[in-house]
């Protein structure tokens, strides 16, 4: 992270954010910040603020060039950020002005809350359809009664009226397909080509060298960092990019729900979803796992026998059920309290953000058992006991001793959970207990096409396409996480 919060480059794609932010929204707004908006953006400032504090101590930025020499863990990076850029421009949020009334000069909002990533995909958003339709149809995906001119009754698949629309032959449709893929390409290739030159001219001024030499130390390879990994896995999503959205504004890529919304654009919104249940949740666990953990193996006793039974008495009630009375709980006061909430969307995410908690404080109990073993063997190690035998006050040697040597412990658990809890969400909302039902997520994606599978022919696109976007996540996020273990266990160097 220190990386980029020092290269010219991530400036430059901070300024094309915020642009992007602006030229999205180009009518009057109220702006609207949810729970998780500032606890998202919040983390975003701490993320920087720590990059930036040790962009000058080459030993703790040691580890991250470990980590980022590692090809497959560099591609991985660049998934992930990508899947980070649309979780940030979905939690700037908005509500826009309504168009004035006559004879008034008060300003009112619309009651619907949007992001910039509903502006930007406007296009997909608004192209709903009757009800279901395959990826790339033209018609519905059920027969309906319509009736002809001739005033007779017929059973047909009825034109969609969005998908393909533009065609007037339906025998145009494949070679209208052709044509968008490989204007997309083209125009992603040439993106790309922009974009990597810039940032070859940006190490070339850093590295003090011609633009060509700098080409050929690409080429070969005699970078620090595997570069070519780099930019052809940017030019992978890049490509995806313009693919998914110059084909989804004429058709469904990947079809539409029983209510004719787009797949493609229930997937994208999905993506905030499971990164705030993946980062927010760790962050809420952290201080109870580090707190109490470490003080149970380092002061043992009372101390360690009363957080062992807390830790234990939690352990032995079913996770799901706990989580669940939780939840009914949390819903019964947010019905109790309609007022609270001024739109639909400051409910859901209000029931996210406990979603989070309950998940939190739920789940510290691993990571709290592994610091506790760990604070054990550290407590009786001799530079240690040294500091206890001159004195040395207890919080120091916590501060300069323990903690720094857990350090590694934590960071490897908080990276190797972040998958485990984006897949538990999909599994909450699956039982009926994850997030609001109004909120897009993959979970409730699949719960809402689990009764379609039975049909005859049978509807998969939703659940396939829930499960594409979260298994490139998990595994990006897992291929990332065994890179840093590696880098940061002191017991993984040689």
């Amino acid at each position: 992270m220190a990386l980029l919060a020092n290269n010219r480059a991530f400036i430059l794609f901070s300024g094309l954010l915020l642009v992007a932010v602006i030229v999205a929204i180009s009518v009057p707004v109220k702006w609207v910040v949810l729970w998780t908006d500032a606890l998202i953006f919040a983390l975003i400032t701490v993320i920087l603020g720590s990059g930036w504090l040790v962009r000058n101590k080459p030993y703790l930025l040691a580890p991250w060039r470990r980590v980022l020499k590692r090809r497959l863990a560099s591609a991985a990076l660049v998934v992930l950020l990508s899947y980070v850029l649309i979780g940030l421009l979905d939690s700037v949020h908005f509500r826009e002005a309504l168009p004035p009334q006559v004879g008034s000069s008060e300003v009112h909002y619309s009651p619907h809350t949007l992001s910039v990533l509903d502006k930007l995909l406007t296009p997909i958003r608004i192209q709903e359809e009757k009800s279901y339709s395959a990826p790339f149809a033209i018609h519905l995906f059920s027969k309906e009664s319509t009736q002809r001119e001739d005033g007779t009754t017929v059973r047909e698949y009825p034109r969609l009226q969005y998908g393909g629309a533009h065609l007037e032959d339906i025998q145009q449709r494949q070679t209208d397909i052709t044509h968008t893929l490989l204007m997309a390409s083209s125009y992603s290739l040439l993106a790309w080509l922009l974009l990597s030159a810039l940032i070859i001219w940006i190490m070339a001024q850093r590295y003090s060298l011609s633009y060509r030499q700098q080409v050929e130390r690409l080429v070969r390879g005699e970078m620090e960092l595997p570069w070519r990994t780099l930019l052809l896995t940017l030019l992978a999503v890049m490509l995806f990019a313009f693919v998914a959205m110059m084909l989804g504004v004429k058709y469904h890529v990947f079809g539409t729900d029983k209510v004719g919304q787009d797949v493609l654009y229930q997937t994208l919104k999905s993506i905030r979803t499971g990164l705030v249940i993946g980062t927010l949740t760790t962050l809420i666990m952290l201080p109870f796992a580090v707190v109490l953990g470490v003080a149970a193996g380092y002061f043992r006793g009372w101390i360690d026998d009363t957080i062992q039974y807390i830790y234990t008495t939690l352990n032995s009630i079913p996770g799901v059920l706990l989580i669940a009375a939780a939840v009914l709980i949390m819903q019964a006061y947010i019905a109790g309290n309609p007022e609270l909430f001024e739109t639909m969307e400051e409910r859901a995410d209000a029931r996210l953000f406990f979603l989070c908690l309950i998940l939190g404080i739920t789940s510290w109990t691993g990571l709290c058992r592994l610091l506790r073993g760990e604070a054990l063997k550290l407590r009786e190690l001799d530079y240690v006991q040294a500091a206890h035998a001159f004195g040395v006050p207890q919080h120091k040697i916590l501060s300069s001793h323990i903690f720094p040597n857990v350090l590694h412990i934590v960071l490897i658990t908080l990276v190797l959970d972040f998958s485990g809890l984006v897949l538990a969400e999909a599994v909450l909302s699956y039982v009926g207990i994850g997030v609001d039902p109004t909120m897009h997520s993959w979970g409730n994606m699949i719960n809402g096409a689990r009764l379609e599978m039975a049909r005859e022919p049978m509807v998969w696109w939703s659940l396939m396409a829930a499960f594409i976007f979260m298994f490139i996540l998990v595994l990006a996020a897992n291929l990332f996480a065994d890179a840093v273990r590696d880098a940061f266990d002191p017991r993984a160097q040689h």
